[in-house]
C-alpha cells in the first residue's frame, strides 16, 4: 500500500494523524480467497510483528476480512499497539457463509459492522473508517449521503476519529464533503490503472490523502507481461 506523500515522506491525514509513507494491507492474512482462518496462524502474527518493528505506521483493514479473522490476528499480534500504529478499517460490506461479498450500507448494518471491528481490534474508538462503496476497479454512480450520515453520527458519538472513502469518484467525494470532513480515499490505482490521476491531484490540494488499493498487483496478463519485461531490463 502506498500514499502520495508530503516532501517529508509522510502525509497527513489530519492536524494529529500521519502516517508512514508505506503502508500494509492486511487483506491476505485470512484465509484463501480472504475467508476463514490462514492456514499459518503463528506465521501471520509474525508477519504483522514484523511490520511494525520496520517501522510501518498504517494498517489498512476491515472486519469483513475473514470475516473477523485479520483484525483478531492483528489484536494479537500487536495490542496494545504502539502510539503511532494507525489502523484503518473499512465497513460497507459483508461475507455470507460461502464467502461470497454482500454490499452492507443500512444504518444498522454499518453500526454493526463499527462496533464489529471496535471489538475485534480492542479499540475504544475506530482512528479511520472508510465507507466502502460497491465496485472494484471503478466506482458505482449513486449518492452516498445515506450511509455517510450514518458514519458521521458514530464519529459525533466519538467512536469514529476520522472518516474516509474508497471506490468513489469526485462527486461522491463532493457530496462527503458537505456532510463530514474526508480525510482520505481509497480507490483503485496503480502502474497501469491510471485513471485517477487528475482526482489524486485535486485530493492534494484539498488536503485529503490518496491511499490506492492494489498498487502493485491487479494487472491483466498483458500487462503483467510487458512490466515483467521491463522490471527484467532494469
Amino acid at each position: 500500500m502506498t500514499a502520495r506523500t508530503s516532501p517529508g515522506g509522510a502525509f497527513t491525514l489530519a492536524d494529529r494523524l500521519s502516517v508512514s509513507r508505506m503502508g500494509y494491507g492486511a487483506m491476505q492474512l485470512a484465509g484463501p480467497n480472504v475467508f476463514g482462518p490462514p492456514a499459518d496462524p503463528v506465521a501471520a502474527v509474525a508477519v504483522l510483528r514484523e511490520v511494525a518493528t520496520l517501522g510501518i505506521t498504517h494498517i489498512d483493514t476491515s472486519d469483513y476480512y475473514g470475516p473477523h479473522v485479520t483484525n483478531r490476528l492483528i489484536r494479537e499480534a500487536l495490542h496494545p499497539y504502539p502510539g503511532d500504529l494507525r489502523i484503518v478499517t473499512k465497513v460497507g460490506a459483508r461475507r455470507d457463509a460461502g464467502g461470497g461479498w454482500l454490499a452492507a450500507l443500512s444504518r444498522d448494518e454499518l453500526r454493526q459492522a463499527v462496533h464489529d471491528n471496535l471489538e475485534n481490534l480492542g479499540l475504544d474508538a475506530l482512528e479511520v473508517v472508510n465507507l466502502r462503496l460497491p465496485g472494484f476497479d471503478s466506482p458505482k454512480p449513486g449518492s452516498i449521503a445515506e450511509p455517510f450520515t450514518a458514519l458521521a453520527e458514530m464519529q459525533r458519538e466519538g467512536l469514529i476519529r476520522h472518516l474516509g472513502l474508497s471506490t468513489v469518484s469526485a462527486g461522491q467525494i463532493a457530496e462527503a464533503r458537505s456532510i463530514a470532513p474526508v480525510v482520505c480515499v481509497q480507490n483503485f490505482y496503480n502502474i497501469a490503472n491510471r485513471r485517477d490521476d487528475d482526482l489524486i491531484d485535486a485530493l492534494d490540494d484539498q488536503g485529503i490523502a490518496y491511499v490506492p488499493y492494489f498498487p502493485l498487483g491487479g494487472f491483466s496478463p498483458l500487462q503483467s507481461e510487458k512490466l515483467t519485461d521491463v522490471a527484467s531490463r532494469l
